[in-house]
């Protein structure tokens, strides 16, 4: 199908949105993780930082894209243990141990994300671990080649997931490119102000980073073909954030009723 007959096509268009939400979902793990990695670098290269880890994504996910042949043998099984797991509910083995390509990545990618989000917690809660070089706000420090190589790692897993969820819903390459340039670009947009919201709300740090601790344990738990349903996670994720958006407003209403005392009191003292 040429791109005129895509373009008067609605279930072109159809396939198209539901892509783009797709993507916008799955791409929401990545852009916690590049905000929270980047916010620890010096201010100056922070947005740097994001433009260069959402532009890596893009050209990865495209470059995947032209390999859509190749991608598809990656669910092909690579290594069978030939190890039979407890039954689960229904009789079937509780986990898989034959092992694809996708699998591996996945494992690799989940491990990866435990490691770091375990250290980010593990800086927040005790922010002067030994021989670490601090930041004015007592986060540890991160240099920017170490930033981009952590963001390469997981724009790669991430990407792998992603666009293999693409080709399960559309055999049209230009869609699914379509797609990705537009979730791309909106990550960008929203990527610099999900920063500095998160920079203003400290406690939101904490939040995210238990999110990715999540994420990490569903990218293990996917590779070790026990499929958690990605809506249970995001909707746990949503009234997470829902609630401590309750939290922070509380929050600054009593900051301003304490405010507003103060200056009455020094008026009534001046």
């Amino acid at each position: 199908m040429d791109m005129l007959a895509l373009l008067t096509e609605p279930a072109a268009w159809a396939a198209l949105v539901t892509l783009v939400l797709l993507e916008i979902v799955l791409g929401i793990d990545n852009l916690v993780f590049i905000a929270i990695l980047s916010n620890k670098l010096p201010m100056q290269l922070q947005a740097k930082a994001r433009r260069i880890g959402l532009s890596l994504a893009l050209v990865m996910r495209l470059g995947l894209l032209t390999l859509i042949g190749w991608l598809v043998t990656l669910q092909a099984t690579l290594i069978d243990l030939g190890i039979t797991g407890s039954p689960g509910a229904h009789g079937e083995p509780s986990f898989e141990t034959a092992f694809s390509g996708r699998d591996l990545i996945l494992i690799a990618g989940g491990l990866f994300l435990l490691w770091k989000a375990t250290k980010e917690i593990h800086h927040t809660i005790d922010p002067e671990p030994s021989g670490e070089m601090l930041d004015h706000k007592g986060h540890g420090s991160i240099g920017f080649g170490a930033a981009i190589a952590q963001i390469i790692a997981l724009d790669l897993v991430f990407s792998i997931d992603s666009i293999l969820t693409a080709v399960g819903m559309t055999d049209q390459v230009p869609i699914m490119i379509a797609a990705v340039i537009l979730t791309v670009m909106l990550m960008m947009l929203a990527a610099d102000p999900l920063a500095r919201f998160i920079e203003r709300n400290p406690s939101l740090v904490m939040l995210a980073l238990a999110f990715l601790v999540m994420i990490g344990f569903v990218l293990l738990a996917d590779g070790f073909g026990m499929h958690i349903p990605k809506g249970y996670i995001y909707t746990a994720m949503a009234f997470s954030v829902f609630v401590e958006l309750l939290n922070i407003a509380g929050r600054n209403r009593r900051e301003k009723r304490r405010a507003l005392s103060e200056g009455s009191m020094n008026v009534q003292e001046a």
